[in-house]
């Protein structure tokens, strides 16, 4: 496995856990960075739990190809959440960004 591939899967893991934790205790910050509970919010969340749990599978059971796709589909979606937020401000945004610099350059290496 190329060296910045565990980066990219772990960095997933590794904020996709705390954040799938605190939307189903409807954490405060939460509520502040997407809003109050909803079926955007629930949909939200099985797509983040499908990612995390695809970050672990691809882990423990490295696939080039899926990895590629996952990372390039994160990339894709974190890089259009500036336009259809509308804002720089929130920080799910800002974090959406920072990591899709993190998964671009897996791709770029990889």
């Amino acid at each position: 496995m190329l060296p910045m591939i565990p980066v990219s899967l772990l960095l997933n893991i590794v904020v996709l856990v705390p954040v799938c934790l605190s939307m189903l205790r409807n954490s405060a910050w939460v509520e502040a960075a997407y809003g109050p509970p909803s079926a955007a919010r629930g949909i939200l969340l099985s797509i983040y739990l499908a990612i995390l749990t695809a970050s672990i599978a691809l882990l423990a059971m490295p696939s080039r190809g899926a990895i590629l796709c996952l990372l390039a589909l994160q990339c894709g979606y974190k890089l259009m959440t500036p336009f259809t937020v509308g804002t720089l401000r929130n920080p799910v945004v800002l974090s959406n960004l920072g990591i899709a610099a993190v998964h671009a350059v897996t791709l770029a290496t990889a």
